[in-house]
Order: C-alpha cells, then structure tokens, then sequence
C-alpha cells in the first residue's frame, strides 16, 4: 500500500513539474518570489490536472455546424432579452496551489531552458557535493564488499562460538558476517565564483522597468546558487554615480536623476581587482539599463568594456529593458562588441514575458 502511495506521489509531481514547465514564464515574472531561499517554499496555483480519457457520444448526434439558422445567414449580437446573463449551474475549474521549493523551481528553469553548467576556474570557496566511502553497513552489492572487515567479522563469531580451530584455522563467513563499504556526501571545494550585479536606477527607468531587472537578476542568481555553494555576489547601482549596496537595497531601492553608465563600470572594475582577481575567481557581470546615457560618457564606456573589464570576465551580460523616455542607444554600442569578444551576451527585455527568453541568452554559453 505504501510503494502505491509513493508511486502516486511521484507521478502526481511528474504532472505538476510538466504544468510548471508550460506555464513557467508567467511564474518566472511573478516578483513576489524576490527574496527567496533555496529550500524556501512558495505556492504555485496549478488548474486542475486531470488524466486524458477518451469519451463517446452517441450516434448521429450531429457535429458542427448543428443547431437553427439557414446556410449564409450573419451572426448578430443577441436582440433584447435574448441572453440575458443568469446564475451559472455548472461547476467551473478548480485551482490547486502545490508547494515546491526554490530549489525545484530553479531545476525546472534548468530543464526547460537546457542551461549547462559554468565552467569552473580556481580552487577556493565554491563547495560542490563529491561521494566518498567513509563507513561500513551490514548491506550492499558484493562489488563493494569489504573483504578484510567480513573475514574479521567472522572469525569473531566462530571463535566466540567455539567453531574455530587453531591448529586447522578455517574462517567461512556466513550472510551476517559481510560487510560493505559505505558513502556519504561531502563537501569538496570545487572553484570561486562571484557574480556581480549593475542596475540603472535612473530617472528614465520606470518601477516596472526595475521591476523587471529584480526579477531577473533574482532567477539568474538562483540559477546558479542551485549549483555552487559560497557564491560572492556583489550588487550596484547608478545613476550618474555609483555604489554599491547590499542585497536587499539593491531589490527595493527607488532612485531617480541622471545616468551616467561609466560609473558602474569604474566601481565594478575596482571591486574586482581589490577583492576578486580573475586568476582566481570566475567573475560574471550583468548589467540592465534601459540604454539612456549621457553621451559623452559612451566612449569611456566602451574603454572600460573591451580594454579593461572584458579581459577579466568569464562572461558579461547587457539587458536592456524597454522605457517610454530613454533613448535606447546604448544597446547598439555593446553590441559592436560581440563579434569581438565571446564572453558579451547582449538581450532585448521588452516586458515580463521576454524575461524566461533573456535568461536562457545570458546563460546559455555555460560560461
């Protein structure tokens, strides 16, 4: 009775992860998720997951096209009082809410998306899981049976019941007397990793456009949490200047004025140098604005990107969000850099629904 009710269990998530999987993107936008963790649960509304069966009707019961009216007759809004609304008799959809973790959530964005892993480089605080015999059970497949522990186990037993002789020494183990070698997890350093996050908080960015980059910095960064342990992130925002802040400014800051894009780029490339050397560390960058800057700071942006940042990163990623007053030039300038250097991904983020696709090109390269 167990193993059915388990079986049942296993197969009721198989459904719901296929009715996540083909409603992720409305899931993925959903900004109240900002914040958390990774066995943090959150409640996803599921509609009703019935199995696919077959029905009959009964025979010669018409098909389409079946009701009054001639061949050629218009359809016409309902005349007074035809249709008129009344109270419905008939049941409608049922909404179930299942509990998953951030953790199933960011595997399903995984699976759907197809992201491969980062390719590690440097040995320090990353910590990934690695099996390892470290004990012995009473149970286990013969490949992995400890010979010298079963042939002490039983010479135990046959000297504790009498059975052994000295002078014709013969130890034969019994079922009981076997022994296997046993693993556990543990935690094995693997690479660094830091990600830093750069978010244009300026007057032309809406709440909505902002909005928009939380919500993907947060399943980028939950991406590839659910992999490494000990990963640095580092969070930025400007203006015409700026700073760094911690997690939780940086997901409910509100700011307006000018922009000045070079200013993130100084503070990340200081930041990088004075606490993560790309000798060491993977370094992945992103940076989300919507493209207005003040156009005598583009080329010392574009000096900072392909003579000094580029060089030190594993990969650096530009969204740009869609905004009713800024300019959206600053796309095309990033984008002259990719031809020239692999590690830029550039990405069109024009509302929630395009968030699910950015994601997939900014991760996609497995960097």
């Amino acid at each position: 009775m167990g193993q059915k009710i388990e079986q049942d269990l296993q197969r009721f998530r198989k459904l719901v992860r296929g009715k996540v999987k083909s409603n992720l993107s409305k899931y993925i936008s959903r900004g109240e998720m900002i914040g958390k963790k990774g066995n943090d649960y959150v409640s996803i509304p599921i509609p009703s997951i019935n199995p696919p069966q077959f029905r009959y009707g009964k025979k010669n019961s018409g098909g389409v096209g079946v009701g009054p009216g001639q061949p050629g007759q218009p359809l016409t809004q309902p005349q007074d009082g035809e249709g008129e609304p009344q109270a419905g008799d008939s049941p409608g959809g049922h909404i179930l809410e299942v509990d998953l973790t951030m953790e199933e959530l960011a595997e399903i964005l995984g699976e759907e998306l197809a992201l491969p892993r980062i390719e590690p480089r440097g040995k320090k605080n990353v910590v990934t899981e690695k099996d390892k015999y470290t004990s012995i059970r009473s149970v286990g497949p013969e490949s992995l049976r400890h010979f010298k522990r079963t042939f002490k186990r039983a010479l135990q037993r046959q000297i504790s019941a009498g059975s052994y002789n000295p002078l014709e020494p013969s130890v034969i183990p019994v079922r009981e007397d076997k022994r296997y070698r046993a693993w556990k997890e543990v935690p094995k350093p693997d690479a660094v990793a830091c990600v830093i996050y750069m978010m244009d908080v300026s007057g032309s960015m809406t709440d909505e456009q902002k909005e928009i980059v939380r919500i993907e910095s947060f399943w980028i960064d939950t991406w590839i949490k659910k992999h490494y342990t000990g990963v640095e992130t580092v969070y930025i925002i400007h203006d015409a200047v700026a700073q760094e802040v911690n997690e939780h400014t940086f997901y409910h800051t509100r700011e307006s004025g000018g922009t000045k894009i070079s200013s993130a780029y100084e503070l990340c490339n200081k930041i990088i140098d004075a606490r993560f050397p790309p000798s060491q560390w993977n370094v992945y960058a992103f940076h989300f604005s919507d493209g207005d800057n003040w156009g005598d700071d583009v080329p010392r942006c574009t000096e900072l990107l392909s003579k000094t940042m580029l060089p030190k990163l594993n990969l650096f990623g530009y969204g740009q969000v869609e905004s009713p007053y800024g300019s959206g030039e600053f796309f095309d300038h990033v984008h002259e850099l990719v031809d020239d250097h692999e590690n830029v991904v550039v990405s069109r983020i024009p509302d929630r629904e395009a968030i699910l696709g950015s994601i997939k090109e900014f991760l996609k390269t497995g960097r």
